[in-house]
């Protein structure tokens, strides 16, 4: 089969590695014809235990697994990160195959995006909130490369990582609006021991940022706990936002209390109402590097 090879490891267990769209469909259409389901994990690679955790996710709702890697130059602005993104495909295809995955797809640009294309798929509103409003081309490109990997995979499910709400929410919209016959799935964040929400980009922390690091996830859960009891937003916001420059966070971008669903901001110069369901997120950096997070909220 063109573009599907077998990559063999340490064990006797091989793990289909896939390089174009054709032979992704075709391997896609065989498994359906045989009565199986899939899923789908997209992912930029520099894979750690969150991703698996998104793997093992998938497995609970379809008989195959697909996960993509690919870093998306739509998504990165000039300046921002693309050419430094952490690359390690002999270290991702291991994890991967460990993890049972059935195959991985590892398209070129040329492959995501052919010579000539002209479509991009945004999703108004939503996209230009919180991370939107400090990176916004972000959720454009991120949108656009979902659709297509859509297409090219075909799948039942699809798992993306609650550590990047506003992007779980995004995509859930876009396949509502256009009718995508894919089931959208949240996977719990992974966190290390000090709740640090694992990242790719961890990786750029030095060690001493790294013991900093943690003051994110202490920041919104402390807030959460003031939220559900009854404390002003606005003031539990500005704590939050003072705590994580103390803590030795360079800048915060945002710290924000909204609507789970549309992303709205919540008012904040009142307690939230008995059983109101909030989600807070928060996006500061820690020298050259953006830490993003979000909890969930309930009164």
């Amino acid at each position: 089969m063109r573009g599907r090879i077998k990559v063999k490891f340490t064990t006797e267990k091989t793990v289909a590695v896939v390089r174009s769209r054709v032979a992704l469909q075709q391997q896609v259409r065989a498994w359906k014809a045989a009565g199986e389901t899939v899923g789908f994990v997209p992912t930029m690679g520099a894979l750690h235990a969150g991703h698996i955790s998104l793997v093992e996710k998938a497995k609970e709702f379809a008989t195959r697994t697909v996960v993509s890697i690919f870093v998306n130059p739509t998504q990165f602005a000039p300046g921002e990160d693309f050419e430094t993104y952490p690359r390690r495909e002999d270290e991702d295809l291991a994890l991967l195959m460990s993890a049972g995955c059935d195959a991985v797809y590892l398209p070129t640009v040329a492959e995501m995006y052919p010579d000539g294309s002209a479509t991009d798929v945004r999703v108004n509103g939503m996209s230009d909130l919180l991370d939107g409003i400090y990176r916004p081309h972000f959720f454009y490109g991120v949108a656009t490369v979902v659709a297509r990997l859509f297409l090219h995979a075909q799948p039942d499910v699809a798992v993306f990582g609650e550590k990047d709400y506003q992007q779980l929410q995004i995509i859930r919209r876009m396949v509502h609006d256009l009718g995508f016959p894919i089931e959208i799935i949240g996977g719990e964040t992974k966190r290390d021991a000090d709740g640090l929400a694992q990242s790719s980009r961890n990786l750029y922390l030095s060690k001493e940022e790294r013991q900093t690091a943690g003051a994110m996830f202490a920041a919104l859960h402390r807030a959460a706990m003031r939220l559900s009891r009854g404390s002003i937003p606005s003031d539990v916001l500005e704590e939050s936002r003072s705590f994580l420059l103390t803590a030795g966070f360079r800048s915060v971008d945002y710290v924000a209390l909204v609507d789970p669903g549309t992303l709205q901001a919540l008012p904040a110069d009142s307690p939230l109402p008995e059983g109101t369901k909030a989600r807070l997120l928060g996006a500061a950096w820690l020298g050259r590097t953006r830490l993003i997070d979000n909890v969930s909220v309930k009164r």
